[in-house]
């Protein structure tokens, strides 16, 4: 249940910091925490976790994609 909470708290954060235009470096260290939070949550809880599991691995890749879009920007790639 701790997972869960974790979990629940960290979107409340993300969710305040896009409500006052953080910079996205800050909101992509929030993300990561997010997803292990989530990985944290799922191992906890496992039973009737598809869903979730393959939400998360989405999440995964989507935050992969958008670090090297940022790096490639950066010119760092």
């Amino acid at each position: 249940m701790d997972e869960a909470r974790a979990v629940l708290a960290r979107l409340e954060r993300i969710e305040a910091l896009e409500q006052t235009g953080a910079p996205a470096g800050v909101l992509l260290e929030e993300v990561r925490g997010l997803l292990a939070d989530a990985e944290q949550w799922l191992r906890a809880e496992p039973a009737g976790t598809d869903l979730a599991q393959s939400a998360l691995e989405r999440c995964r890749e989507a935050l992969h994609d958008a670090e090297i879009g940022s790096e490639a920007r950066a010119g760092l790639w």
